[in-house]
């Protein structure tokens, strides 16, 4: 197997309309199709992130809750590359999003901070 790249990351709202305004009007992320499944009584709203990625936001009627802290096992967080973390966060905090005091990654000397989705999935924003 030669796995190329991520082709998309998949996201389950609570409520669509809340999620797609954050996602798009206050992360930036454009809209490339949206659908309305019927028979599942569930949106499907494909978006460009950056110039290749893919989030696929969908909505179900009434989605259990899923565990994010502390530290649940399966997925972490989902990171976006930002060029200006400072630029980055006084956009999040003119929208009245609060975000985790910056941290500079060990490794890599970068830094970071973290925030959280409608949904509280924990989002990460990464300065390049």
């Amino acid at each position: 197997m030669n796995i190329r790249q991520i082709h998309h990351i998949a996201v389950i709202c609570s409520n669509y309309a809340t999620s797609k305004r954050f996602y798009v009007d206050v992360l930036g992320c454009s809209v490339i199709e949206e659908t309305f499944r019927s028979e599942r009584n569930s949106y499907k709203l494909d978006l460009k992130v950056g110039e290749t990625d893919v989030l696929e936001l969908f909505s179900f009627p009434e989605p259990p809750a899923r565990l994010s802290r502390p530290e649940a096992c399966g997925l972490r967080h989902l990171a976006f590359a930002v060029e200006d973390l400072d630029e980055a966060i006084a956009h999040l905090h003119a929208h009245d999003i609060e975000t985790e005091p910056v941290r500079v990654d060990e490794l890599t000397g970068k830094r970071f901070t973290f925030f959280q989705d409608p949904d509280a999935l924990p989002l990460e924003l990464y300065e390049e």
